[in-house]
């Protein structure tokens, strides 16, 4: 026997010994926690799960969402935030122009980079809040972060750039808290249950799938994603994955297909494929580490710190690991002194009925996902899912950030086989952990996590089976449904489609029926008629007459 062979041996069993160790290990520490007071309050054996399934989907959907982190607080602090012209830096004996917040000015970035710090701390603070609540209280695995489009809405829309809009950003917050408290109480009164069961099947069926192509193409841009594909003056979106583009506009500059990034977004995205093919836990959690390992390294193609100005802050933040960051601005500025202008009780509703659309949508899919949704169209922790959701973005107003949301990323951690609320306090505790670890958790690129919402609208397609193509009532609601919401970057937007076209092909039935019921009654009476002139020896036609 070579040594060669010998030694291939000695690893084989080595490994098998090691495989076995850990299986026994693994299966003795769910059986001790399924047994425990933890495993009895999240029902895992009821639900056919235990702790390391938890752990695995709680990790899969905290890396899937960790993006909020920074792209929140990016997005809100260029509304400028509390920051003001008075922070702006004027040489002496001068005053601010009105102007110098839109203009380069040391005083006000420097202003701007410790509210983004404050937004990064709240973002963090307010999805831990709501992870921890929706886990321990409705015991569903889904996690909770401001949500996507909102934020955005209150920085461009409300406050505008840096505080431009007609709204301040201490009158926005106000805005977001009242909100809240009228969604708690739709929610309280269980409104929001019934709203979310009046939405017609097709329409629930297909928002699944419509909001798996919209994280999907979330996951293809280049912000957020691979960047495989990216704006075009002519066809809106085109293919890019280039190697130079425009910072600002995000539009290909030159060398379509060569971005470096994007290759190595691809490279775990068949890594997450391989893994899925062959039934690998925490197949999702591999391609992102892959990816994110091999960006950290600086002097390569690839890197996510590039030798810049901006590369090198982020690696100088990057390299000190562990840091804590204290609140200083955002947290407990609500204010409603300019509560009686049009314009708050415009934007009151605008949140307000996106919140109930796109939120309630959203949790409900997830719970079609997860198989929670019973014969009757319901889901066990329902009622209190709701009031969760609903009190988290009371949170997050008083600390300063958009109303919180239950996040679609959640279908990676559901997919990974969370079936309990230890799965959401997992991603609490990950949220928890990430406010001394930020540094670390705001250096994974966004090329490695692309792959893995790409991955997510893979599997969320596959609902579309369950809707009835054949009869057109169902299919044209559910296809604008699923197309709509990629198209418009609007998951509410898909839904009144989708129910707005099921209503208008329904009032045919409704007029068909009603014409058939007046015909009938016509018929009734004429009958009545008839009998009672025959009883009285009249004849019918004189009667008539």
């Amino acid at each position: 026997m070579g040594g060669g062979e010998l030694c291939s041996k000695m690893g084989t069993g080595l490994f098998k010994k090691l495989s076995k160790s850990w299986t026994k290990m693994e299966k003795g520490l769910n059986e001790a926690v399924s047994k425990s007071f933890i495993g009895k309050h999240f029902k895992l054996e009821a639900r056919k799960s235990c702790f390391t399934k938890e752990l695995r989907a709680g990790t899969a959907t905290f890396l899937t969402m960790a993006y909020i982190i920074t792209v929140n607080a990016t997005i809100i602090a260029d509304s400028g935030g509390t920051c003001s012209v008075a922070d702006c830096s004027v040489l002496k004996n001068q005053t601010a122009s009105p102007d110098c917040t839109l203009k380069p000015n040391v005083g006000y970035e420097n202003c701007l980079a410790k509210t983004r710090s404050d937004l990064i701390v709240a973002t963090v603070l307010s999805a831990m809040i709501g992870s921890f609540a929706m886990g321990i209280l409705a015991n569903l695995p889904l996690g909770l972060a401001p949500g996507m489009g909102a934020n955005a809405y209150l920085a461009y829309n409300l406050v505008g750039f840096h505080g431009s809009g007609s709204i301040s950003y201490q009158t926005a917050m106000a805005v977001v808290l009242v909100e809240g408290c009228a969604f708690l109480a739709i929610a309280a009164f269980g409104l929001r249950a019934q709203l979310a069961r009046l939405i017609p099947q097709p329409v629930r069926l297909a928002c699944a799938a419509g909001i798996g192509l919209f994280i999907a193409f979330v996951g293809l841009q280049l912000h957020q994603g691979v960047g495989l594909v990216g704006p075009d003056p002519s066809t809106l979106v085109t293919i890019t994955a280039c190697a130079d583009t425009d910072p600002v506009t995000g539009a290909c500059i030159g060398g379509k297909m060569r971005s470096p990034t994007f290759w190595l977004g691809l490279a775990g995205f068949l890594i997450t494929c391989y893994g899925l093919m062959k039934e690998i836990k925490g197949s999702m959690i591999y391609g992102i580490l892959f990816v994110t390992l091999i960006s950290w390294i600086r002097g390569t193609a690839v890197t996510y710190f590039p030798h810049s100005p901006q590369g090198d802050a982020n690696y100088n933040y990057f390299r000190k690991t562990v840091d804590f960051h204290k609140i200083q601005s955002t947290a407990g500025v609500i204010s409603f002194t300019n509560f009686n202008h049009s314009e708050v009780w415009v934007a009151l509703a605008t949140l307000l009925y996106v919140d109930v659309l796109a939120t309630t949508g959203t949790l409900y899919t997830m719970a079609e996902i997860g198989g929670f949704v019973n014969e009757q169209g319901k889901f066990e922790g329902e009622y209190i899912a709701y009031m969760v959701d609903a009190s988290s973005t009371i949170v997050g107003s008083a600390l300063g950030v958009s109303p919180i949301a239950t996040y679609v990323e959640s279908s990676a951690g559901i997919r990974e086989g969370g079936r309990t609320g230890l799965t959401a306090v997992i991603i609490g505790l990950y949220f928890f952990i990430s406010l001394f670890f930020t540094p670390l958790l705001t250096s994974v690129p966004p090329w490695a996590v692309g792959p893995s919402l790409v991955m997510v609208g893979v599997m969320m397609m596959k609902v579309v089976k369950d809707i009835d193509w054949g009869s057109i009532k169902h299919a044209v609601p559910a296809f604008v449904t699923i197309l709509l919401m990629p198209l418009t970057y609007s998951i509410a937007y898909g839904i009144i489609g989708g129910i707005g076209l099921y209503i208008a092909l329904s009032l045919y039935d409704c007029v068909v029926g009603l014409v058939r019921c007046f015909l009938k009654l016509r018929r009734m009476v004429a009958k009545e008629q008839n009998q009672v002139s025959a009883a009285a020896g009249v004849d019918p036609s004189i009667e008539l007459i």
